[in-house]
């Protein structure tokens, strides 16, 4: 895992000394990715310059050093990820007679540009990646990401220079950059709680969007050609939709088996120490199941613990880390561990992210990091195998209130509205101990008034897009802006699915996954220098879960009901079948006590005025609500305080 970084200089006026000064200053500003080792490359003739920070995972010699150059000469690449199928790939290549000097996967990842070219190669790649390849023969820069997201990279034109980068920081260190907020981007921050790709917090600079190669070239200055798609989820979802697995389900589960065993195998393949984290829900426990199943020695485990029993899963993971055997640690958090860490979130996502879970996520990783350098989790588990609750309540609050006339539906929304989420909770514990596990709810209140405000859509997409939204109208928020499509919003991008079900799973495949989740996972790692590997997200595994009939996710009302199989395999079902929780944090308490006072002076409302980005009485009217207790507001108050925080940051410069 490491960070790169480059320019492409069309003035053709920069010296090599300041070419070369340019790209170390950007590399230097992401240090945390990659402390190992930097690299740069420059060639002022044509005014490219490409920069590397290393975490040395695979071959830690120095003929893994980066950038590299191709055999032959011809290419130079900048790299981070994995190619984990590089053995196989190079085994190929040797028998054709190609030469290799190093063992590392970046080496063979140029061996198989320079043999097959560049898109082939590509589509033969098992990893997550992103990387610059620049060819001195045609003088053209491509950009690079793997199929699912799971490696970021950021670019844009600057002035005459094209920049790029894996974080956001690099390029504002670029002298002619100049930061422009783009108010825009913001209107979609407040409605999803992250930026979604392609845009970024900057006008005019862009992320790359999963599974594209853009193609740059330095004769045309401030042109930016659309990506070319080499892996599409769309493509996918229908084809596997519309060529279902006809096998039993006894069948499914061993192919699942197999498949995840091959995939967690390859993850396991490093140089350097590995772990995993484990929540002790489905997806972990499962993946953690494996990663023992082929070991010789105990795994190491990792979990987040929280005093707060409604949040904490910790003591379900110790008891399947018992059962497996792993080598197991965990860290209960109080509310100082989470004060301390939050001054660092502007630096470690670089533009506004607001999933509360990002805390304890670079919480646990830092526990990690002091025990290994790589750690394995289980992102893509509930995108894939219906895991999520909007997955099995949308079609049944549908089919169950959709009949009903919607001035009827409105109504019903006032009367759960009526009472706030205290005192609905108050009332759930009254009955709680009647219902089945299943059944439970960590904060019914909350659940109830999100229920409430989407019982009145006029349709299941619409409800799908009430739930995944924070504030509901952004552009009443956000002085000056308009809020732009993204795949939620324009049904021209959805996949053609038979049904409702797929069509959730999908949008939150090519929306939740990569741009909130993969985020938060991949910065917090980051942040510690700790890579991040993400099994289920191996695209085989993807195509072949997109192939499996709904009724083997979801089934008798039970999520992810295939990969419970699988897991049962393992451990015992009485020691996974707990109530889902998330990774989530008791926000709103902690906004009303210890945070009270850091978010109080955030959202002061002559501050907000001053500032000229948000509108402030309604965001002052959800802090007094929130601190009065009538309304749990959290979610939205902790959108403005990362962008006020991110905000205060940029300031500070």
């Amino acid at each position: 895992m490491c960070g790169i970084a480059g320019i492409l200089d069309c003035t053709y006026q920069t010296s090599k000394e300041h070419l070369k000064q340019n790209i170390m200053d950007m590399t230097n500003t992401m240090v945390n990715r990659g402390p190992d080792s930097a690299g740069y490359w420059v060639d002022d003739q044509v005014g490219i310059a490409l920069g590397h920070r290393r975490l040395a995972i695979i071959d830690l010699s120095a003929e893994g050093q980066q950038p590299m150059v191709s055999s032959s000469g011809r290419y130079v690449m900048s790299f981070n990820g994995e190619v984990y199928n590089y053995k196989t790939l190079r085994n190929n290549l040797e028998s054709k007679g190609y030469p290799f000097r190093g063992h590392s996967d970046t080496e063979v990842a140029l061996a198989s540009i320079e043999y097959w070219g560049l898109e082939q190669a590509v589509q033969k790649f098992v990893g997550m990646f992103a990387f610059a390849l620049w060819d001195k023969q045609s003088l053209k820069l491509y950009l690079v990401r793997d199929r699912l997201g799971e490696k970021p990279l950021y670019y844009g034109w600057v002035r005459k220079n094209f920049l790029f980068a894996s974080e956001l920081k690099a390029l504002t260190v670029h002298p002619d950059f100049g930061a422009e907020i783009d108010r825009n981007a913001l209107a979609l921050y407040l409605r999803y709680n992250c930026i979604p790709a392609p845009y970024s917090i900057y006008k005019g600079i862009y992320k790359l969007l999963p599974g594209c190669i853009l193609t740059i070239t330095p004769d045309q200055p401030g042109i930016t050609p659309d990506p070319i798609v080499y892996w599409s989820m769309r493509c996918v979802a229908e084809r596997g939709n519309h060529s279902l697995f006809t096998g039993s389900e006894q069948e499914a589960i061993s192919q699942l088996d197999e498949l995840l065993k091959d995939s967690v195998k390859s993850k396991m393949m490093s140089d350097v120490p590995l772990g995993a984290f484990l929540s002790g829900g489905i997806d972990s426990s499962t993946l953690v199941a494996l990663m023992q199943a082929q070991s010789s020695k105990p795994i190491k485990t990792f979990t987040i613990g929280l005093h707060e029993s409604d949040y904490n899963e910790a003591q379900h993971a110790k008891r399947i880390a018992g059962h497996l055997g792993t080598d197991h640690t965990e860290l209960y958090l109080n509310p100082q561990d989470i004060i301390n860490v939050i001054p660092r979130i502007p630096t470690l996502y670089d533009e506004p992210f607001a999933d509360s879970s990002q805390i304890p996520s670079y919480l646990v990783a830092q526990m990690a990091r002091q025990h290994v350098t790589v750690a394995l989790s289980g992102d893509g588990g509930d995108e894939l195998f219906a895991g999520y609750n909007r997955h099995a309540w949308i079609p049944r609050i549908w089919n169950k209130t959709g009949w009903i006339p919607l001035p009827l539906r409105k109504l019903l929304t006032g009367c759960l509205q009526s009472k706030s989420p205290a005192q609905w909770n108050g009332i759930y514990k009254t009955f709680e101990k009647f219902l089945p596990s299943q059944y439970r709810q960590r904060v019914p209140g909350d659940k109830l008034h999100k229920l409430a405000g989407v019982l009145a859509s006029k349709n299941p997409q619409e409800m799908y897009y009430g739930l995944v939204s924070h504030w509901r109208n952004p552009e009443g928020i956000v002085i000056g802006s308009t809020e732009p499509e993204t795949v939620v919003t324009d049904n021209r991008r959805w996949a053609s699915l038979d049904g409702l079900v797929e069509q959730i799973m999908f949008l939150d495949s090519v929306s939740y996954l990569p741009d909130d989740i993969l985020v938060k996972v991949d910065r917090a790692c980051m942040g510690v220098s700790l890579e991040s590997r993400a099994p289920y997200l191996d695209h085989r595994v993807v195509e072949y879960a997109w192939r499996l009939p709904i009724s083997m996710k979801l089934k008798d009302g039970q999520s992810k009901w295939i990969l419970r199989q699988v897991l049962y395999k393992y451990v015992p079902q009485e020691l996974t079948d707990q109530p889902k929780m998330g990774f989530g944090i008791p926000l709103d308490s902690w906004l009303r006590e210890p945070l009270r006072d850091w978010a109080g002076f955030l959202l002061d409302a002559k501050r907000l005025r001053e500032e000229g980005f948000f509108q402030p009485e309604p965001i002052r009217e959800k802090w007094q609500e929130h601190l009065s207790g009538q309304r749990n507001w959290q979610h939205h108050l902790w959108d403005i305080l990362m962008f006020e925080s991110w905000l205060e940051n940029q300031k500070k410069g």
